[in-house]
């Protein structure tokens, strides 16, 4: 038994009647016979929290709980039915009922009435779950998921807690302590973002994604990189360039944890799965099999925004909210008792949007910024949000009219939904058809509400306003995209892939592209070598593959225009402003996730804007940061 638990045992009241102490990852889990202890342990829980710092957690032991079916028929009695309960379960090995409910303030009740006397009464420790408004399979496949291994994650979770609090010898006051980062990714590039972040007793990777432009990966064939020693993983954001090769980590032999969002999670498990089939599609090499998502699954310790987590012996994980898209976070990272304070941002968007408040800024100590430039040059400012909107609802309006359709490629996750809220807040009239993964990753939005702006939360709270759940958008399968392409009637496409490299969208630009009437209508950054900044660049003949493999040149003559200021990036100015804006100021501020020049530009500036050191790296290089 590790000495923190040892040190919890001698400060509980000795009538409390614990039958368990476990680790839950970071947290610590005391299970009870004790009635009225389970029931009133706040003071009690809240005083040794202040003194261990630690997260703990009081759950029943099975033999003070409810029987199932009365518990289920309890709860039903007790939750008005406008909360919409669609599922009750229950995982005994956690001492946990699983409510799954539309309206899970109504289950909680004014003040947390209704969820205690749901504990009170049952004895079972409440665990609530918004249901999606719109039913998505892999919310559903991963709920479903964690709930089947839930023996295994118990254990898991136990290890890796033992292992973050194991006993540590005396420490030699003459050890040189340092912290060092190797760069494995993303550096004067854009795409593949990875950071091995190490220090004399932890080895973390910072995001681990792949480049969909050009199929390459994170180079974790250096010697700094072991896949035997690696502590943990944390990630950023689910797009593919910062999550698409950690399932390759568990392919190869990775049994540790990754950190990041529940609906960070939730999305990686779409896109990547989407990723392989994609790459089988068009006979690529798959880098990993489908079961090595579901292991990340398995591994996940999903952490909400502004929760203090250990993430090893000598390193406190917290998130904050990046602004960029559902459930992203800028990764703070404290080393050691005031060693080196670190904020790696991933993406951010530092500006108002539809869908996201700016990226959060109130931190107490950095020294070391890791953050992106893909908008780094000083020419690259943005259009106001306002008049974005109005452009792109002017490109659609004029489309419409000449009675032509607008192709709009999207990423999935973040630029459709925000493409929708668009359209919903202007009331628009026409149909808007929906194909490739943009459908579920929107039903995955109407699950996690709470991670949207806070006008967004009010709308859909307090009004019942949910821009993702209008008449106007309509779910397409595969088999019924020819019946979409051949309406006569004019309609938005909104479908993936967001660079024109695979996807439905493709097939829909081979359809529009004779008519002038139709227009291709960019709305996210376009990767050099991709197929969508070809055609941002001229290109009026574009070579794209039939179904039988073979190549056909298709001329261009529909209209193609690009919406500046729609991105969930920060343009230049925003990216220096969230610098200034910070609570303090970092003492070294590295360059990436950017092209060269971009990176280069921005770090010199950046140097004399903020009297910093600043870097920006090549890809290998190892930085030494304390």
């Amino acid at each position: 038994m590790s000495n923190i638990l040892k040190e919890l045992e001698k400060t509980l009241p000795r009538d409390v009647d614990i039958t368990e102490i476990k680790f839950e990852g970071p947290e610590i889990i005391l299970y009870t016979k004790n009635k009225d202890f389970f029931q009133n342990n706040e003071s009690v829980i809240k005083e040794i929290v202040s003194a261990l710092k630690k997260r703990i957690e009081v759950r029943p032991d099975l033999s003070i709980t409810l029987d199932m079916e009365k518990t289920k028929k309890l709860i039903r009695k007790i939750v008005p039915e406008e909360a919409g309960i669609r599922e009750i379960y229950f995982e005994p090995e956690l001492g946990k009922v699983v409510i799954e409910s539309q309206k899970p303030g109504m289950v909680i009740g004014k003040g947390g009435e209704t969820y205690r006397r749901i504990k009170n009464e049952t004895m079972w420790l409440p665990k609530i779950e918004r249901a999606p408004a719109i039913e998505s399979p892999i919310v559903r496949a991963v709920r479903n998921l964690l709930h089947q291994e839930m023996d295994y994650r118990k254990k898991f979770l136990n290890n890796i807690g033992q292992s973050i609090n194991a006993i540590k010898p005396p420490e030699n006051e003459k050890i040189d302590k340092w912290v060092r980062l190797s760069c494995l990714g993303s550096c004067r590039e854009v795409g593949r973002s990875c950071f091995l972040l190490q220090t004399n007793e932890s080895r973390v990777m910072l995001d681990c994604g792949v480049n969909v432009a050009s199929d390459t990966f994170p180079y974790l064939d250096v010697p700094e990189f072991d896949i035997e020693r690696l502590d943990a993983v944390v990630l950023s954001h689910p797009h593919l360039d910062h999550c698409g090769y950690i399932p390759w980590l568990y392919e190869n032999g990775y049994k540790g944890p990754l950190y990041c969002t529940p609906p960070a999670r939730d999305l990686m498990v779409l896109l990547c799965l989407d990723y392989i089939d994609i790459a089988h599609r068009e006979g690529k090499e798959v880098p990993y099999m489908k079961r090595s998502i579901e292991n990340v699954v398995k591994h996940t310790i999903a952490l909400e925004y502004g929760e203090v987590s250990d993430l090893t012996p000598d390193m406190r994980l917290t998130l904050q909210p990046a602004g960029h898209l559902l459930g992203s976070a800028l990764t703070h990272i404290h080393i050691g008792e005031g060693l080196h304070n670190i904020l790696y941002t991933g993406d951010l968007h530092f500006g108002p949007s539809r869908l996201f408040d700016p990226a959060f800024t109130n931190f107490k100590r950095i020294e070391t910024l890791i953050t992106e430039s893909t908008y780094g040059k000083i020419e690259d400012v943005k259009p106001n949000r306002k008049d974005a909107e109005d452009k792109l609802m002017a490109a659609i309006d004029k489309t419409m009219k000449a009675g032509g359709k607008v192709l709009i490629p999207s990423f999935a996750v973040g630029r459709a939904q925000e493409v929708m809220a668009i359209l919903s807040a202007n009331d628009f009239q026409y149909p808007v058809y929906m194909e490739g993964m943009v459908w579920d990753a929107t039903a995955i939005h109407t699950a996690y509400p709470e991670y949207l702006s806070k006008y967004l939360q009010k709308q859909i709270f307090h009004f019942g306003k949910n821009p993702f759940l209008m008449d106007m958008f309509k779910r397409v399968a595969p088999k019924e995209r020819n019946d979409v392409i051949d309406k006569a009637e004019p309609g938005v496409v909104i479908a993936t892939s967001g660079m024109l490299v695979g996807g439905p969208a493709i097939e829909y630009l081979k359809a529009f592209a004779p008519d002038k009437k139709n227009t291709l209508l960019f709305v996210g950054y376009q990767a050099e070598g991709s197929l969508g900044r070809r055609i941002q660049k001229g290109w009026t003949e574009i070579p794209l593959r039939t179904e039988g493999g073979k190549t056909q040149t298709v001329n261009l003559s529909l209209n193609v225009e690009t919406v500046e200021g729609m991105s969930g990036h920060s343009d230049r100015n925003q990216l220096t402003n969230f610098i200034h804006k910070l609570s303090c100021r970092p003492e070294r501020i590295i360059m990436n996730h950017g092209e060269a020049k971009k990176c280069a530009e921005l770090a010199k500036d950046a140097h004399k804007y903020f009297k910093a050191e600043t870097i920006a790296p090549k890809n290998l290089d190892v930085i030494r940061l304390r």
